[in-house]
């Protein structure tokens, strides 16, 4: 959903460019938004358009960027997936936190620290590994639902476009009715500016819902995270390979 990033911000600031140049972003080209379901045989999946974790990451980057100008919050957006392996929250199944979805987070300051390049780019930035490694932090990055963050909103409009729920016209007058406005807490939060826009939003983003919860979808995920764990106990995967990629670990497998 690379198309999306100048919707998001005109351009992508240089900071933004270099950080996610780094190896450990990279790696995410590589690493899908669709938890596995996107290999799978079952109609409902099909024709889906590519859309990847570094999609994701980026644009989330762009649209903190955009909406606070503030670049320790923006990196922190960019690089909140760093650590999430392959086939993404099917490893929370495998972890047994798929309904807290917690577990795939656990490992992004780790993963921040021991990257050469990443911590040379902070330095260079003024930013620390603290500054960047808790996205939750930030509420315009992410906040609980059903609030309206830049991840949630990133990955609501990607797959609005990746199931072929919404064009790209309709993304694009969802995301420039976006202002931000304190909420009831006091709390910067994205707001819609008409009641009509965040209506069919919220329409919108019910579609995509029904998809995450569709049997199809947490069957393929059960499914998976029982290959992997089959794979994990013949030594056929170790547990760092669900740190690659999803091309090496398939070929494995």
């Amino acid at each position: 959903m690379t198309e999306s990033w100048s919707l998001y911000h005109p351009e992508i600031p240089e900071f933004l460019r270099r950080l996610a140049d780094t190896p450990p972003m990279a790696r995410l080209r590589q690493v899908g938004m669709n938890c596995g379901c996107e290999y799978t045989a079952f109609p409902r999946f099909a024709g889906w358009a590519p859309y990847s974790r570094f999609d994701h990451s980026l644009g989330v980057g762009l649209i903190v960027w955009h909406f606070t100008g503030d670049l320790r919050q923006s990196a922190a957006g960019l690089l909140h997936d760093v650590a999430t392996p392959v086939f993404a929250h099917t490893v929370d199944f495998l972890n047994g936190d798929h309904l807290r979805q917690e577990a795939t987070e656990a490992l992004t300051a780790e993963f921040i620290a021991r990257s050469p390049e990443l911590q040379a780019l902070l330095r260079e930035y003024g930013l620390t590994t603290a500054d960047v490694a808790d996205y939750h932090r930030y509420p315009i990055a992410d906040n609980d639902s059903p609030q309206l963050s830049a991840d949630r909103l990133e990955y609501t409009l990607g797959d609005l476009r990746c199931y072929g729920f919404a064009d790209a016209e309709t993304v694009r007058a969802f995301y420039t009715d976006l202002t931000v406005e304190k909420n009831e807490a006091g709390v910067p939060e994205l707001s819609f500016r008409t009641p009509e826009t965040a209506r069919a939003f919220t329409e919108a983003a019910l579609s995509v819902s029904r998809v995450y919860v569709a049997d199809e979808d947490r069957f393929a995920m059960e499914a998976l995270a029982r290959l992997l764990r089959a794979a994990l106990d013949r030594g056929v995967l170790t547990a760092a390979d669900l740190y690659t990629t999803e091309p090496l670990v398939i070929r494995k497998l």
